[in-house]
């Protein structure tokens, strides 16, 4: 981490400082966390939503590798440390009031679901005039990236319920 962590991010202290200024002033929740929106840098497609802690923004920054907080281990999580589906940042973002991150990553291995699909997003829910009477989801991705079980293991998934 940073010698000076403390000096990469702005103090917040007016609205046109941080909407207007050049000085990064992200903006933490009560529990310290920023949601970070993670997107395919070629095709724009969302892989992921996760959120960041301070540490993980500044790892993220420093190393050009996606950092987050893993609230279900409560722990720093460098994606693809353990499957090797590293997350290279090729462009970082902030929203206009710097309280949400967007990266945009080029991925070692073409997935970032630890599930083994490609996207977290891999299935689609019926909305409005295409519901029937309960709602099933519907897969867009039908075949895995790779297999979960050979990459992690028989450990249980601690996102799991």
């Amino acid at each position: 981490m940073s010698s000076q962590p403390e000096r990469m991010f702005g103090r917040r202290v007016s609205i046109e400082q941080v909407e207007e200024g050049r000085e990064l002033a992200p903006k933490f929740d009560a529990s310290g966390l920023i949601p970070c929106v993670t997107t395919d840098y070629h095709t724009g497609e969302v892989l992921m939503v996760a959120v960041m802690n301070r540490e993980a923004l500044i790892r993220t920054i420093e190393t050009g590798e996606a950092h987050y907080w893993s609230r279900s281990r409560q722990q720093l999580w460098h994606k693809g440390a353990t499957s090797g589906l590293i997350q290279k940042v090729e462009e970082m973002r902030i929203d206009d009031d710097q309280d949400c991150v967007w990266l945009r990553v080029e991925i070692a291995g073409g997935a970032s679901c630890h599930v083994g699909y490609r996207s977290c997003f891999y299935r689609r829910v019926p909305v409005a005039a295409e519901r029937t009477e309960s709602t099933h989801l519907e897969f867009l991705e039908h075949e895995k990236t790779f297999d979960p079980k050979a990459v992690y293991g028989d450990a249980p998934n601690p996102t799991q319920l």
